[in-house]
This record gives C-alpha cells, structure tokens and sequence, in this order.
C-alpha cells in the first residue's frame, strides 16, 4: 500500500489548540477529571432569535445552492452592519460570505500569496495564520513582541520588517487571539502611516473578537482613507454571537481581492451553508447591544483570573484588553523540574499541567511566542476557580 502523503501535508503542523483539547477529551475519557482552557470557543449558546431565524429559514427552504459569494441579502446585511459598527463604506461586491473566518483568511493568502513570496505576522498570531501561508507556499516571518508593550507591534517595527523581508502581506488582528490586545487608535494610525508608503503590500485585519473589548473602542484599520484599498477586513460571527458552529465569516475587500477570493472558494466548498447564512444576517442585523451580557462575563471573569494568576510566583502577567485569554509569560520556571523531569518549554510546562495536573493550557510556541502560554476564561466562574488552583499547584510543584 503507497502511504505517501503531499508535500504540503509535510509542511504542516496539527493545531496546537485542537490538538490540546483532543489530548483532554481523551484524558477524560480515561476518567481523568481533566478541565479545558485550550480552546478558543464562548461558552455561552446562541441566542434563542438566531435560532429562530435559522428555523424559519428552513420553513421557508432555503436549501438550494446560494451563489458562491454568498446570498445578496446577507451581503447588504454585512455592509449595514459594517457601517453601523466600524464606519466603513462596503458595496456587496466587496464581501464574500465563507465557511468560518478561518477560510475567509485561507482564500485571501490562496488568492494574493504566491509560493516563496513572504507574510508578516505579529507575533503572538493565532496558530492557523502560519499553516495557511505555508499550504500556500508562503513563508511566514515573525515580529517578535513583547509582554511589557502588552504584545503589540510598533510603526517602526513594521516598516524595518518591511524593508528586510518585501512581503506581500500581513495578517494582523486586534483584539488578538492569544494576548487579547486591542490596538489604539493612535498606534493604528501609526501603523497606517507605514503601510501607506508600500502600495503593493496588503493587510488582513482580522477584527473577530471585535466585540468582546473591554476598554476603550476598537477602530477598524481600513478606517484610514489612505490605506482602505490595502486592507482586507475579516470577520464573522463565531465569537460576538456564540455560533461556532454554525461556521460563517466574511470579508470586505477591494472588489478585484473580493472576486479573486470568491473564485478560491469556488473551487473549494462554493458558498456556506445558506441555513447558516440566514442565521448570521439576523445576528448581523442586531445591535451589539443585544450581546452585551456576554462582554460583561468575560470581563468578570477575565478579572477574577487574573486575580487569582497574580498569586503565582513568578508568573509575569499583562492585563488584556479584549477577547478571552490571558497570555502569561512563563520563563521562570523554564529550566525547572518535576519528579527528575525537566521543563524546556513552554510546550513541557503545558505537558506537565495537564498530565500531572489535569488542566489544559495551550503552548506560546504554537502562537510565535515560545515563553508564554495562553489561558482561555470562556468558561464557568467554578472551572476557572479550580484550574487556576491546578496551575498554581502546578507551577509550585516545579523546583
């Protein structure tokens, strides 16, 4: 039998948030009372109204293929709520509806990327952003940040990147996915500036955690003028509205990016499914306000973890600004042991805490930032209570 397997396949890497939760559902089922902080997923449900409007859709049968850029109505609805929530003028042949956010990113460097040509990453960057550039035949370049400027990258940072390495392109995101940095408008303006002088070199804003900030408002990068046709803005309604999956994002773009997009994904899954698409216009079509409960948890929550980290010697910690995670930096118990073993990584610490520990943590190396780790609080008041004391133990457990 020829196991052979592509080359492309051979490039990449499993997903290190996927592959933590698989090894704690297994660990589970082993008995193991294992607690999950590995993926990046609300815990609430959909709002009953979403539910209602998909319902209604299938009545009313909607069950045929849509065109692949998505359904016209649900387009109108996205360039409605972009105004209304970000100040950008969209038309709907700008936006292409997809499977997930994941593949809106995915068309974009599929259509713009060209193998060996180079994409800038921020790092931390959410683990997906490295193995789409590298299906492509991109090369990903990492911008190291640092903890003490809450992860985030400077104007002029950027600018050498740029000079070093001619990309074709970044993938950004603010609120970012893992630090929960939100960018302000002054340090996006900044960056703007930079951009500007490069008028072939394009930028995926990834704004999904767009509605879960808890100080200050998060600007749009494609809000500066001078830029808005470098910028292709990605979104979608997995994070604000509880619909993981349900699997619908969508972009805005120039329209030649917009229908280089759309032609990928032609090839590749056509359009989302249409139930998931009526369902997404009505959560499109809703004030934010309407989700405001849910910001208000995690920022309950995301204060009751931090308080309960800040007691952990040792554990260097910022205070996030938006989505669901805390991003500690961990090198003081790198070079540490447990029991004659030693902890190298951020991967082992990882590896320690859920084995010996029962709770599941994700690796900084799998996000670029190879001495942190990310904590997800999308979970209950009780579960962070105890995994923090699980961590806690852990790393005291290190000598």
């Amino acid at each position: 039998m020829n196991m052979k397997t592509s080359t492309t396949l051979s490039r990449l890497s499993e997903s290190a948030t996927i592959a933590m939760a698989r090894m704690a559902r297994e660990l589970k089922s082993d008995g193991k009372d294992v607690i999950s902080l590995s993926l990046g997923e609300p815990d609430f449900n959909t709002p009953d109204f979403i539910k209602e409007a998909a319902k209604k859709a299938i009545e009313q049968n909607y069950s045929h293929y849509t065109p692949v850029n998505g359904y016209l109505e649900v387009r109108e609805a996205v360039c409605t709520k972009f105004k209304r929530d970000n100040d950008l003028d969209y038309t709907p042949d700008q936006i292409v509806l997809s499977t997930g956010a994941k593949q809106s990113i995915g068309n974009i460097v599929f259509a713009l990327v060209s193998p060996g040509e180079k994409v800038l990453l921020p790092a931390p960057f959410w683990v997906s952003y490295s193995e789409v550039i590298k299906m492509a035949g991109g090369i990903p370049v990492s911008i190291e940040t640092h903890i003490d400027n809450d992860f985030k990258i400077t104007a002029q940072q950027l600018e050498e990147a740029i000079a070093i390495h001619n990309p074709v392109m970044m993938i950004f995101s603010s609120p970012c996915n893992p630090s929960g940095s939100v960018y302000s408008y002054d340090e996006l303006k900044s960056i703007s500036n930079v951009i500007r002088k490069f008028p072939e070199f394009y930028v995926i804003s990834d704004e999904i955690y767009e509605h879960i900030i808890f100080e200050g408002t998060n600007y749009s990068l494609a809000k500066f003028p001078e830029i808005y046709n470098q910028i292709i803005t990605v979104n979608g309604v997995s994070k604000a509205f509880a619909m993981t999956g349900w699997r619908l994002g969508y972009i805005g773009a120039p329209t030649w990016i917009a229908k280089a997009a759309a032609k990928i994904q032609g090839q590749l899954t056509s359009a989302p499914s249409s139930i998931s698409q009526m369902a997404a216009k009505k959560a499109l079509e809703t004030d934010p306000s309407e989700i405001e409960f849910m910001r208000i948890e995690f920022l309950r929550r995301r204060d009751l973890m931090l308080g309960w980290l800040k007691e952990i010697k040792g554990m260097k910690l910022n205070v996030p600004e938006g989505a669901f995670y805390i991003f500690p930096n961990i090198e003081y118990f790198l070079g540490k042991s447990y029991q004659g073993k030693k902890i190298n990584d951020a991967s082992d610490l990882c590896m320690h805490l859920l084995k010996e520990f029962n709770v599941a943590l994700v690796t900084g190396d799998a996000f670029g930032a190879p001495n942190c780790i990310r904590i997800s609080y999308a979970s209950s008041k009780d579960n962070l209570q105890k995994a923090a004391a699980r961590i806690k133990e852990g790393l005291e457990s290190l000598k």
